[in-house]
Formats: structure tokens, sequence, C-alpha cells
């Protein structure tokens, strides 16, 4: 009894020694994300804000002088709005199916639904084209069936198809947010209303809806950020025509070698993003407490009607069309030759062809990726399991009240460790690309470069998949292995790592996958003779000729076959159905 005493104790009052080891365990991820995420992010407003020494604000005001980047501005915000009112739209009723009825194979639509958010963007623009562009397989059986000369779906490098692109990489989120918190709202107010008198139209306006406003909003804010910081969907389908600030940024800074104008871009683009998540969390807060949870049991209920049974079945093919169209047309159009199926386009990976954009076989690419994303995973989950530990130890004496003002230094540490999420990839590519192409930090030419960014990136991911592991370990169970003579190590083998076993393989998945497909960093650091996958497609779509095409659409299958099966395994391996985010 005195030892479990003692070893309580030792756990809520930590000694001198392990005091150090927690801070020093805090101290490296924390000095990491200084040195490679406000550092960069420092010189591109050090540049966009100071000139020869001398605060200068005339790049910064130049956006709203400009017709030009007034332009830029306006379409990116006006192609997000769009973007997301139609993914709201086309989403709902989905939601509504998916939260309120019970039927075969719900499971398994869920997940397919939630798969194009977890492709990479390149992915996603390269199915578009494969499915509705000038030679897409859409266009390509109209041809044949009405013997036209020209392709009669023209919506290559116009907004349409950046719309339909961003409707299908964003359907998921709002479909999984507002279904999940529909799914917690009990029926029993709306029929409370129509017992009154109320018709179902009546009480769905006045008393669901005002219900789902918080989920609502929590979607559109989150699918608006994601249109808003597009950059591999306008830069791919959009064409010369087309730029929001993302694009900007990268043609300033690569095309016209104007990093000022670049610089002061993405201080704005900064300052959007940065509102835009302060808004979502606060409506995502809310989002999370629904104001009366019902029995799921008693809310979902199977079909009985003919008209409710098309509706489930029209919604359902409304996902799966969505969904599949895009992705079916990506993989038959890889195997498709001017002279029937064919394999030529995957054989050629492995070919140096003289003619190529590269003087290396595209396969090289994918091993680049492979190489960049695997160092990338391992410093990503090191890191955020570091930083994981030290929040969850910080909790605990919160809890305990071992130390004050311990609440605060965990919101900011965890705040800092999420900035990610609300950085600009292709701004924080630019900071990269200014701040160690120089001494004391010249890594411009060094390896290390993409597997760094690349974990900057995964971070919160990992985070964010770890922290619920940590928060399942129960000390009782630790005192009463110490109680049975088990030391630390055998301790940590016997309690801890059942549990944190399935959040770090998941965690794990996320850092490679997100790595594999990062292209809009990416683009700004990849040198040309190394170019990773995602570099590679693009700039394999950018070159004339069937073949150049043809290995572009190969890769982005294997891109897309690789993230499918990491996405499965983090939907069989995920630690909580609820999650963190």
């Amino acid at each position: 009894m005195a030892r479990l005493v003692k070893d309580r104790q030792a756990a809520i009052f930590p000694t001198a020694s392990r005091r150090i080891i927690i801070t020093l365990v805090a101290l490296l991820p924390a000095i990491f994300f200084v040195l490679f995420y406000l550092y960069p992010l420092g010189v591109v407003m050090r540049m966009g804000l100071v000139s020869k020494g001398w605060i200068d604000s005339a790049a910064l005001t130049e956006i709203f002088y400009s017709r030009s980047l007034l332009r830029v501005l306006w379409f990116t915000i006006w192609q997000a709005a769009v973007s997301t009112a139609l993914t709201l739209l086309l989403a709902f009723p989905g939601a509504y199916v998916l939260a309120r009825y019970r039927f075969p194979g719900k499971t398994l639509v869920r997940a397919l639904a939630t798969l194009p958010f977890v492709l990479p963007t390149v992915v996603v623009a390269t199915a578009f084209i494969a499915l509705i562009g000038p030679a897409g397989i859409l266009n390509n059986w109209l041809k044949d069936l009405f013997t036209l000369d020209a392709a009669p779906i023209r919506l290559n490098q116009t907004v349409w198809i950046i719309l339909l692109a961003h409707i299908f990489f964003n359907y998921s989120v709002a479909l999984r947010l507002i279904s999940a918190y529909w799914l917690n709202i009990s029926p029993s107010m709306s029929q409370a209303a129509q017992m009154l008198g109320a018709s179902p139209l009546r009480a769905f306006f006045e008393v669901t809806l005002p219900q789902l406003r918080p989920a609502i909003t929590a979607a559109a804010v989150l699918v608006f950020i994601f249109c808003f910081t597009s950059f591999g969907v306008i830069v791919i389908l959009g064409g010369p025509k087309f730029a929001t600030l993302e694009v900007e940024i990268y043609r300033q800074a690569l095309n016209m070698f104007n990093l000022p104008v670049a610089a002061a871009l993405s201080l704005w683009q900064i300052l959007f993003t940065f509102i835009l998540m302060w808004v979502y969390t606060r409506t995502q807060a809310a989002a999370a407490r629904p104001t009366k949870m019902g029995d799921r049991r008693g809310i979902e209920r199977p079909m009985r009607t003919r008209r409710e049974k098309a509706l489930v079945v029209g919604n359902l093919s409304v996902i799966i069309f969505l969904i599949g169209a895009p992705l079916f047309a990506l993989t038959v159009r890889s195997i498709q030759g001017q002279n029937g199926l064919t394999l030529a386009y995957y054989q050629a990976l492995f070919i140096n062809r003289e003619d190529s954009l590269f003087f290396v076989p595209p396969v090289e690419a994918i091993l680049n990726s492979v190489t960049i994303a695997t160092g990338a995973m391992l410093l990503a989950v090191g890191l955020g399991l570091m930083a994981a530990r030290t929040l969850f130890e910080w909790e605990r004496a919160a809890r305990n009240g071992v130390r004050r003002g311990i609440n605060l230094s965990t919101r900011l540490l965890d705040a800092l460790f999420m900035l990610p999420l609300a950085t600009s990839a292709v701004t924080l590519g630019l900071g990269y690309l200014i701040a160690f192409g120089r001494p004391p930090l010249n890594l411009r030419s060094s390896i290390l470069m993409l597997p760094i960014v690349h974990a900057v990136v995964a971070v919160p991911f990992v985070l964010r998949s770890v922290l619920p592991g940590f928060r399942s370990i129960q000390q009782s169970l630790r005192e009463a292995a110490a109680m049975l003579g088990a030391d630390g190590w055998r301790t940590w083998w016997e309690v801890d790592w059942p549990l944190m076993r399935r959040p770090i393989l998941v965690a794990a998945l996320f850092a490679f996958t997100i790595s594999l497909g990062e292209f809009s960093a990416t683009i700004f650091l990849a040198r040309p003779e190394t170019p990773t996958l995602p570099v590679a497609i693009y700039r394999f779509l950018g070159q004339p000729g069937a073949m150049n095409y043809g290995q572009a659409l190969a890769m982005s299958v294997l891109l897309m076959l690789v993230c499918t099966v990491a996405f499965v395994a983090i939907e069989h391996f995920r630690f909580s159905a609820e999650g963190e985010f």
C-alpha cells in the first residue's frame, strides 16, 4: 500500500529528473516548429513588410491598386463561395439519408464518400480531365455515339470544371460533418411540432434546421477554407486564365521572380486563412455539442414506403456517381490506347525516353516520393508523439492542480502544433525557398528539405491521431503493473503500447499519405532531376503527346491506389469513431 501511494505521488508530482525529461520532450518539437515553421513565415512577413531596412507597405497595398491582383482576389472569394454553396446543396440530402435511414452497406457508402478528401489534388484534377477533358472518356463516348468530329463537352480550362472538382473534393467534408451531427439529434421535437399542427416543411425550417445550424456553419466555413486556398485544382484545370491567391503567389515567385509581391500576397493569405480558421474553431466547438442527444437506434429507421426507398436509392446513386465516375474514368483512360486496351503507359514508366520531360525514368519519381514520404513519416510521428506525450502530461498535471498556468501553456503548445492547418502550403513553400536558400541554413540543395516541410504539414494529423491513445491510458493500470513488480519499460510495453499501437499506425499512415500527395509546397522546392510523383504528374500533363498524357494518368492511378489502401487502413485501425477533428 505504501508503495502504491508513493507511485501515485511520483506520477502526479514529478521528480526533478522527470520534469527535466518532460521539458526536453516538449522543447524538441517546439524548437523544430519555431525553426521550420515560424522562421520561414517570419521571413515571408519581413519580405512583405520591410524594404531597405524600413517598414514599407507598398507591396502589401499593391493588391488594392492593381486591377489584375484585385481580379485574383475577387475570383478567389467568388469561386470559393459558389463551390461552398453547391457542395452544401448536394451534400444536404445525402446527410439526411445517412443520418435517418438504416440500410445494408451504409458503412461502406460512408467510407466511399470520404475517399475523395484523402486523394491528392493532382489526382482529383487528372481524374476530371480523364472524365470530361477534350480526350476524356465521356467526350470520346459521345463522339463515337453521334459521330462527331469535335468534343461536345468543352469544360476544360473553364470555371465550371473547377467548381465540379471542388464539389467532388469537398463533398465528403460537408456530408460527414452534417450527417454525424444530424445523427445525434432526436426527431422527437420535430414530431411534437407536427403533432401541434405544423406541416413537415414548417417543422423542418423552424425546428430541425436551427438545430443543424452549427454543423452547417462549420461545414460551410471548412469547405470555404479549402476552396479559398485551392492550388492544384486551379493550376491544372483552370490553366492560365484563372488564378486564386495561391496560384498568383506561385506565379509571382517562380514565373515573374517578384518575391516582394509574392510575400505580400502570402501575408494576405495568412491573414484570411487565420480569420477563417478562427471562425471554424468557434463554430466547430458548437457543432461538437448537439443540443439534445438521441438514441441512434431510435433515430435510424428502415425504409418502409416507396417514397423513402426512392429517396435513399436516389441519394446513394448521386454519391456513387459523383465519387465513382471521375475515379473510374481515370482508371479506364490509363489502360486505353488508340488501338484499344493497353498497358503501354504503365510500361513506359520504367523507360528513360530521350524525348521525355525528365532525363530519368518516371518510376524514379515514384521512388523519390516513397523515400521522402518515409522520412517525413518517421519525423512527423516522432515529433507528434513527443508533442502528444507532453500535452498529455500537462493535461494530467493540470487536472491534479500541480502547476499554475499550465492550462494556458497546454493551449499555447497545442495551438502551435495545429497552426500548419491554417497555413497555406504555397506560402510555406515560398518561405522555405527564401529562408533556407542562404547561410546559415542553406538547405535548398539538400535532400532533407522536402521531408522536413512535409513533416510540418503532417504533424497536426499525427498529433490528433495519437492524443486519444494517450488519454485512454488509465493511471490505475500503470500503478497496478508497478505493484506487481514491473519496471518503467515493462509497464510501457504491457500497458501503454497495446493502447498506443493502433493510434501510432494511423498517425504513420496519415503522415505517409499526406507526404506522398503533397503538391503545393513541393512544387516550389522539388529539383528538376528529383521530381516527386505529384510534380511529375503535373509536368507530364503540361507536355504535348499521348504518351506524356498516358504516363500522367498511369502515375495518378498508382497514387490513387496507394492513398485508397492507406485510407482503408486508417478507417480500420482508427482508435475512435468520433475522431479528434
